[in-house]
């Protein structure tokens, strides 16, 4: 068995990970993913401002005492962190060992960067897990990778273990279940109760990561070191499997993981074992990530308190598109949005208010600086009663865009840089195949036709959501049989349209993993360019799946049994708590008002 835990989901996850992951049980490897679409962009900026950087600083410093921890444990690191610039960290790893008198070996991996197109900031390719195999079998303690699929800090470490190719079908299912417990692992503490719809269930105030317990078959449990806080559960591994996920083959550079084979089972207090994984050859090409400065954008958000909040929304948007019209031009995109956050009756001023955002973008910043800055703050004693703005505008500033694009494997120059200096080139995979969708499973039987109640449709089912570039993805789960019988009848991609009328124009696939009791939805274009972009309010869609969770939808009466009617289910409360509507199966309805929750 190989251990396998991770200290870091992203740039800026807990600082502590690290010692925590080293001091809190048994490891043989500790993971940190540190890249993410707008971290390459953020490190692209930082290699602007200094050639030499351009890799993630917090993970130096975190080394600082985690490098003797996993020296004295025998715990070999291996991280993404180098981000744009591999060799630079692993050279300020050596220093940093030479400092604190820790003899360690290390090696980093190289070669996804590639030549940068004009106007494109960076341009890196998602290598797989080999180089860090290289790295591993040579002895190397820390390997430094840039940008690799955030599943090859898994796969890299579990071939070099077990010696796994990717020649054989049998080497292909156990890569292929490495990548899914890499997948799992890859956000950290999302896969131990963070951002997980039924958290009122759990003490998830500070869950502890998570840990992969990886056999030679390519099966593995997903645990966490005794004593720290979060649960494993099916659910919580579950919710991390439909995160930023597509179809059922879920592609990488090492191998093509079917995650409609994926079987999960409870294997004891906190730990969930992974079996049946299927692989397939991968595709020929790989994924590349493009990311540029896109314009200039810059947004007001107006207070509307009390009263006539429409009006007063309207007057304020006539003003100042008035007033941007009388420059020399307005700026290209222009948008408005009002969340009425405010409450009749309200007891604080704050409950009392609506918010009026107002987003403007451009390539000249000029037309988003001073303009709107000086025709916002012009309005202020002519304007709707109780004019005020939670900040003053200010000058603008430059937005991202991220794109992706793909190129041949064989063009890559994939390189393990090892402890020596020695450079070995890793091959790209031999065997290839088209990446195909995967023909629609047959659905469960339907539930007999019963009594329904208007409810959210959280109280039987839970969500995750996220962003893949500019399209986001929901997975929807259900808990039990009788509850995924209905699901996967009911929520159809019709339905979630209607469910999230923002979705209706948009392009909508839907997936349906039925060992999972899941469905996955991508909407494409939903977040325009990407999170860099903040095109949209929730710029990654984070929340996206909440707001499904909190959409009221018939729910048959037999799935609702031993569950209070006051908002809350057994795991904890739903969004806004049911309309007490009942409907008999012929559709009549019986209204027995909105439930009192005083």
């Amino acid at each position: 068995m190989l251990r396998i835990g991770n200290a870091s989901g992203f740039y800026g996850d807990r600082f502590e990970a690290v010692r925590e992951m080293l001091t809190g049980g048994p490891l043989d490897v500790l993971t940190g993913d540190y890249l993410a679409e707008l971290t390459m962009l953020i490190l692209g900026r930082d290699r602007l401002k200094d050639p030499r950087l351009g890799y993630a600083k917090t993970f130096l410093s975190q080394l600082e005492e985690g490098l003797g921890l996993a020296h004295d444990r025998g715990v070999k690191i291996v991280t993404n962190a180098g981000g744009l610039n591999p060799a630079g960290l692993a050279d300020a790893v050596r220093e940093l060992a030479d400092r604190v008198g820790v003899q360690v070996a290390v090696a980093h991996v190289e070669g996804d960067g590639l030549p940068v197109p004009d106007g494109v900031l960076t341009a890196n390719a998602y290598l797989g897990g080999a180089g860090i195999a290289a790295c591993l079998r040579v002895g190397a303690d820390v390997v430094v990778t840039g940008r690799v699929t955030d599943a090859a800090l898994v796969t890299g470490p579990a071939a070099a273990h077990f010696g796994w190719g990717a020649e054989t079908a049998e080497d292909l299912d156990r890569l292929a279940g490495a990548v899914v417990a890499g997948h799992v692992l890859e956000c950290g503490t999302q896969a131990t109760g963070g951002n997980y719809a039924f958290f009122a269930g759990h003490d998830i105030r500070r869950p502890g990561f998570p840990v992969a317990e990886i056999h030679a078959d390519g099966s593995s449990v997903i645990t966490k070191h005794d004593g720290t806080g979060g649960v494993v559960d099916v659910g919580t591994v579950t919710a991390q499997l439909l995160y930023e996920t597509g179809g059922a083959r879920y592609a990488g550079p090492d191998v093509t993981a079917r995650l409609d084979s994926v079987r999960l089972d409870p294997a004891g207090p906190d730990r969930v074992r992974i079996s049946g994984v299927r692989g397939e050859a991968p595709p020929a090409t790989l994924k590349t990530g493009l990311t540029r400065i896109g314009g200039w954008r810059n947004e007001v958000v107006f207070v509307l308190t009390g009263l006539d909040i429409e009006a007063k929304a309207e007057l304020v948007r006539g003003q100042l598109e008035d007033a941007l019209g009388r420059g020399k031009r307005p700026p290209a995109e222009v948008r408005w949005e009002l969340a009425r956050t405010d409450r009749p009756d309200a007891e604080t001023e704050e409950t009392s208010s609506a918010l009026l955002r107002l987003v403007v973008r451009d390539s000249d910043p000029d037309a988003v600086g001073r303009a709107l800055s000086g025709a916002a703050v012009e309005l202020a004693l002519g304007s709707y009663p109780g004019f005020h703005v939670t900040a003053p505008p200010g000058k603008g500033a430059p937005y991202g865009v991220f794109e992706a694009a793909y190129v041949a494997a064989s063009e890559v120059p994939h390189t393990a840089v090892l402890p020596d200096g020695q450079r070995v080139e890793v091959p790209a995979a031999t065997h290839t195949r088209v990446l195909e969708p995967v023909p629609p499973p047959p659905l469960p039987e339907p539930l007999p036709p019963e009594p329904v109640r208007r409810v959210p449709l959280g109280r039987v089912a839970g969500a995750r959501s996220g962003d893949k570039g500019g399209s986001a993805n929901v997975g929807v789960w259900a808990r039990t049989d009788s509850a995924w019988r209905w699901l996967a009848h009911t929520l159809t991609t019709e339905r979630f349209r209607q469910l999230l009328p923002e979705t209706r124009e948009l392009a909508v696939t839907r997936e349906v993993l039925p060992n999972l009791r899941a469905l996955n939805f991508v909407v494409d274009g939903l977040l325009g360019e990407g999170v860099a972009a903040q095109h949209r309010f929730d710029p990654q869609a984070k929340g996206l799946g909440e707001w499904l969770r909190a959409r009221h939808i018939d729910v048959p009466e037999s799935l609702l049994d031993g569950r209070p009617e006051d908002g809350h289910t057994a795991d904890g409360p739903t969004a806004d708590g049911p309309t007490a509507v009942r409907r008999t199966a012929d559709g009549h309805t019986t209204d027995r008002g909105r439930v009192d929750r005083s």
